[in-house]
């Protein structure tokens, strides 16, 4: 029992503490991904080793327990990390990439709002990114299936209108 307004870690540390090949992955990750520190690899890692445990657990019923089994499947559908056809035993074959790729920073890079990871992180954290006209500020936000399209620029954010300086000139730049 802890301090109710203290929340609880939501990470678990490496078991060995000096492995130089979990230390390289996890140092290709944290570049891939721009992420602040390696804790942000052991939270998407956590969860991963969360999601196949209960994966296993379910396995081992029968096909009466079929509710359990669609929720799990239906949350990992609604976050965008397993396709609507998947199996339970697909959860099994799930990566601490699988995750980081579901991060808002990382899909605010990918749609090309940012040209790095980095700077992706950077305009999260810095109020410039919204989701469906909401500022979200934390880099760490899984976004879900459906929200990948609302995702853009704050209206009153300098870099929107940066960026749309830049889009303009360029254009006319083109038709010169």
């Amino acid at each position: 029992m802890g301090h109710p307004r203290k929340s609880r870690k939501k990470y678990d540390t490496p078991p060995h503490p000096w492995n130089a090949d979990r230390i390289k992955e996890e140092n290709k990750l944290m570049f891939k991904y721009g992420l602040k520190n390696k804790k942000e690899i052991w939270k998407a890692d956590t969860l991963v080793r969360k999601f196949d445990r209960d994966a296993r657990y379910l396995l081992g019923f029968s096909a009466d327990q079929s509710g359990e089994k669609n929720k799990l499947l239906g949350h990992l559908n609604s976050i965008g990390v397993l396709e609507e056809s998947a199996k339970l035993e697909d959860i099994l074959n799930l990566t601490v990439e699988d995750i980081l790729r579901r991060r808002l920073q990382t899909i605010v890079q990918n749609k090309g709002l940012a040209r790095t990871a980095k700077e992706a992180r950077m305009f999260v954290v810095h109020g410039h990114i919204t989701l469906n006209g909401r500022k979200i500020d934390s880099p760490s936000y899984m976004v879900k299936r459906g929200e990948e399209e609302l995702i853009g620029f704050y209206p009153s954010s300098p870099v929107a209108k940066q960026i749309k300086e830049d889009s303009t000139t360029n254009n006319s730049e083109e038709t010169n």
